[in-house]
């Protein structure tokens, strides 16, 4: 027992700890990691490749600032790590759905980056 009393002083008093910014801004960011899962039920037009890229690039910046930065944040890392994998899994998957329809490889990444064109915008409103 006075182990677990003793580890549990040790979380509380962790730079890194719930007492601190360290530890409840990667664990609120879950929240976007549940949200990309969710998108995974979603149909491929419905998901966006601009927020994908732009969550990716995010992912990838902190994932790499958390082992920068002193005390170092694992927890950080590991849920800036699964939002990139999340948001590349979507990327790819609107790829993969736009070649297999048709565009050649430039236009799908042309349609992740900027997203439909107008003339599919009022084909998809009609």
């Amino acid at each position: 027992m006075s182990s677990i009393n003793f580890a549990f002083k040790r979380f509380m008093k962790s730079p890194t700890g719930p007492k601190t910014v360290h530890f409840w801004a990667p664990t609120l960011k879950w929240g976007l990691v549940i949200a990309g899962l969710s998108d995974l039920t979603r149909p491929v037009e419905k998901v966006s490749g601009a927020q994908s890229l732009s969550l990716l690039a995010t992912a990838a910046i902190w994932t790499r600032w958390s082992f920068v930065i002193k005390p170092k944040n694992y927890l950080l890392a590991s849920v800036n790590s699964v939002l990139g994998l999340t948001a590349a899994y979507h990327i790819v998957r609107i790829g993969v759905h736009r070649v297999k329809n048709g565009d050649t490889v430039s236009q799908a990444c042309r349609y992740i980056v900027n997203g439909p064109e107008r003339h599919e915008l009022k084909e998809t409103a009609a």
